[in-house]
């Protein structure tokens, strides 16, 4: 086993993995089980397909160890800007989403352990800790990931354990809103839970050695993982909590001690569990991040430390009641990075004046009609902020 290659797969995975496990069962309950469901499924094919574009980018114009690297050799220096621009405010956005959901849980299962820490030391708690995991590296943040992720399974499989035999069915048939045009307009938060394309550039570095057809593997079994998590875990909550709850929660520990109200000992390893996702996703998009910044600033770690993980600390203080608003502003972002942005870069690779890097040849299945299908994607997803 190629286990470089499977880390850059865990990697994927935990960095979707995160905020929108949480907010999922949150958003998604008032319409019911079956729609929910198909319009996860349609946000993820769409996903995957424009990360597979970026892929396409990285490889035929020589890669680089961040999005800003890419967008100089395929878009020019004013595509670099609009793309820095885009990445930092999606970035920065999702760290915030991450570290107001990470403090709170960090604050309970310390209570539960019997220490009592402010909100704010929390949140600079884990900051800090998880920062100095990613300014050793990617192979640093590999091996962490690996470790969590399993841990995270291992938890998600035991919550499973406690929820899915107790079920009803009855649940599933329940929505009190029939409302499409209300469920299209939590796309951009579907779409942020799989917002896993800003590690890309960052995992084909770190396996340059891998084929192309290895490479496409790992973002679609990365990509593909989550999905499932999703999946049972919609079906496992929707199945023990009644819809006037779901709607009515305001953050994740609300979610908790709902469900830990019907089972004993559950709270722990709810807490434990979102916890691990939640970090797993940080990881992923504060590597990207920091490299990022290692690449634009050509600072030493100390620096780019500070230049990484400042600004969404002092938001994450700004914003912390404002967890799943922050995710529909950070998807609308993401929409412009990670669809048209890989668009407007494959075009240009695609074209006969690039000159590509001999033996990167590598095009996404498609076509054109897949390229305009893409371009469609987006605007559905513009279009369902704007409704």
């Amino acid at each position: 086993m190629n286990f470089k290659l499977f880390g850059g797969m865990l990697l994927i995975a935990g960095t979707a993995l995160g905020a929108g496990m949480l907010a999922i069962p949150m958003v998604l309950a008032q319409f019911g089980l079956l729609w929910g469901s198909l319009l996860m499924v349609g946000i993820w094919f769409g996903t995957t397909y424009a990360a597979l574009l970026l892929l396409e980018a990285t490889l035929r114009s020589g890669g680089g160890i961040g999005m800003n690297s890419i967008a100089q050799k395929t878009l020019g220096k004013h595509g670099q800007f609009v793309t820095n621009a885009l990445l930092y405010c999606l970035v920065i956005c999702l760290m915030i989403a991450y570290i107001v959901s990470a403090g709170d849980l960090l604050q309970q299962l310390l209570i539960d352990l019997g220490w009592q820490l402010s909100l704010l030391q929390c949140q600079i708690l884990f900051t800090l800790i998880i920062g100095a995991f990613v300014a050793q590296g990617t192979a640093s943040v590999d091996k962490l990931n690996r470790l969590l992720f399993f841990a995270m399974l291992l938890a998600l499989l035991m919550t499973l354990f406690y929820l899915l035999p107790n079920i009803e069915l009855a649940n599933f048939q329940q929505s009190n809103n029939s409302n499409k045009v209300e469920l299209i307009q939590n796309s951009a938060v579907l779409f942020t839970s799989f917002g896993f394309m800003v590690v890309v550039p960052t995992v084909v570095k770190y396996n340059s050695e891998a084929s192309h057809k290895q490479l496409r593997n790992m973002v679609v079994f990365g990509s593909t993982l989550p999905l499932f998590c999703y999946l049972l875990w919609l079906v496992a909550v929707v199945g023990n909590l009644s819809v006037e709850q779901l709607v009515g929660f305001a953050n994740v520990s609300e979610l908790i001690a709902a469900l830990s109200q019907h089972y004993e000992n559950l709270a722990l390893i709810l807490s434990i569990f979102t916890g691990l996702a939640l970090v797993t996703s940080f990881l992923g998009v504060a590597m990207s991040l920091f490299d990022q910044n290692r690449d634009l600033f050509s600072s030493n770690k100390l620096n780019t430390f500070i230049i990484t993980f400042m600004l969404p600390l002092l938001g994450a203080i700004l914003a912390k009641e404002q967890f799943i608003g922050v995710l529909g502003y950070a998807g609308i972002i993401l929409v412009f990075l990670a669809i048209f942005i890989p668009m407007a870069m494959v075009i240009k690779v695609r074209s006969a004046d690039f000159e590509q890097k001999e033996g990167a040849f590598y095009q996404v299945a498609g076509g054109n009609s897949a390229l305009v299908a893409c371009f469609a994607f987006g605007g559905f997803l513009l279009v369902s902020q704007l409704i």
